[in-house]
């Protein structure tokens, strides 16, 4: 299997890097399985305190795989997402990783790069990033947390102006809404996050670790029925005639043609 992920040690910190440039880091399951590892490496290492997620190439990711993806989840639910590990990069098919996840994005961030950021603890931007939470124009849902954890940390028309319209964003707008916490110089993204995970990896373990854990008991505790009620719905709307429009018209690099069924 090709190293979709690759992994770097830096002292406390692991750097992850999807590692598929020349498909613009669109994940396939072999990515997802591998990115499910590193982030099991993350949570079982005692070595290791922080984590940082970044693109290799010129773009964090256009997103999903639709051709491989899109079925696989339409046959197993949205749960194939998660990777077979303990801990899920999303956090919302499995646990989410005990340590803190600095992630650093440019280029191209599309659809599941977004859910992953919403994941991390803290975002670093290019000043090049171009987001797009793309999955209405594909004729399906998102499916990896946008659709409640933009709202409760993006604010309710931020998030739905972004959701339900597929429009694109850069950094500037990123950082109005909070999606990021700092916007630098294309490519100074993973320098700067590096740093910022070291920082942290300095800090008392223990400590970060309780901290980032209370923190999160809030968010979860309100994400539970949310999660609930998208494991139902998203294999009826990826069975759908629309999610087959739509996952022809992203092969054939055009607008989709929905009729609502």
């Amino acid at each position: 299997m090709p190293d979709r992920i690759t992994l770097e040690r830096d002292r406390h910190v692991l750097l992850i890097g999807v590692n598929r440039p020349e498909k613009r880091n669109a994940f396939d399951l072999s990515t997802i399985e591998q990115l499910a590892a590193a982030y099991d490496r993350l949570g079982a290492d005692r070595e290791l305190r922080a984590g940082v997620l970044f693109g290799h190439g010129d773009h964090f990711s256009a997103g999903l795989d639709l051709g491989e993806v899109g079925p696989a989840v339409a046959e197993r639910g949205p749960q194939a997402l998660a990777g077979p590990g303990r801990y899920d990069p999303f956090g919302v098919w499995g646990e989410q990783v005990p340590k803190p996840v600095v992630m650093a994005v440019q280029g191209i961030a599309f659809t599941l790069s977004i859910e992953l950021a919403l994941a991390s603890d803290i975002v670093i931007a290019a000043d090049d990033v171009r987001f797009g939470q793309l999955e209405i124009a594909r004729g399906i849902m998102p499916f990896g947390g946008a659709t409640f954890r933009a709202p409760a940390q993006l604010g309710w028309g931020n998030a739905m102006r972004f959701l339900l319209t597929a429009e694109e964003f850069g950094a500037e707008e990123a950082m109005r809404i909070g999606l990021v916490q700092e916007v630098v110089p294309a490519p100074a993204q993973l320098e700067r996050a590096t740093g910022i995970a070291a920082m942290i990896a300095a800090q008392a373990p223990l400590g970060v670790q309780a901290t980032l854990a209370n923190a999160r008991v809030a968010r979860e505790a309100a994400e539970r029925e949310a999660v609930k009620h998208l494991g139902e719905n998203v294999p009826r709307v990826l069975r759908s005639a629309d999610a087959a429009e739509g996952v022809r018209s992203f092969l054939e690099r055009r607008a989709g043609n929905f009729t609502g069924e």
